[in-house]
């Protein structure tokens, strides 16, 4: 069941406007990174305290129709806003070009995780650079779809 509600504007201006690109053009547009060729997919989430949907572009990292999202913010020491959405209610929604889908989101722990960051640094290297700048161990959320 997709999620339904307000949508609540993200408040950092190249996260709305890439949204609004990718969501405007049917998934054809804003599929990169700030253009640089890394690829994202955009992640629908319930506002852990406003209730709105939120909505944020996350890297593609997809292996066998399941999806990886990293909470990095950057290397920051803070997770993620949207990891505190994904905790509280981890039924999200997902568009992949122009494939939108009802996932459930777990985070991985263990083998799962190392699975997963491996994958995620193989699609974004950054990541690994990022990880470097704190001593928080960055959540990685496995998205499954729903079915039935």
């Amino acid at each position: 069941m997709p999620l339904e509600g307000e949508y609540g504007p993200s408040t950092t201006q190249w996260v709305r406007e890439q949204v609004e690109e990718y969501e405007s053009s049917g998934g054809t547009k804003g599929t990169t990174l700030w253009d640089t060729g890394w690829p994202v997919v955009v992640m629908s989430t319930r506002g852990a305290k406003t209730g709105k949907i939120r909505k944020v572009p996350v890297m593609r990292v997809e292996h066998e129709g399941r999806y990886a999202v990293v909470g990095s913010l950057g290397g920051s020491p803070r997770h993620p806003l949207w990891y505190f959405n994904v905790k509280a209610d981890p039924h999200v929604e997902l568009q992949d070009g122009s494939v939108q889908q009802d996932m459930t989101a777990h985070e991985a722990t263990g083998e799962e995780r190392a699975e997963w960051w491996r994958r995620a640094v193989a699609v974004f290297p950054r990541y690994a650079e990022m990880q470097k700048k704190t001593s928080r161990q960055f959540p990685v959320f496995v998205l499954e779809p729903v079915v039935g």
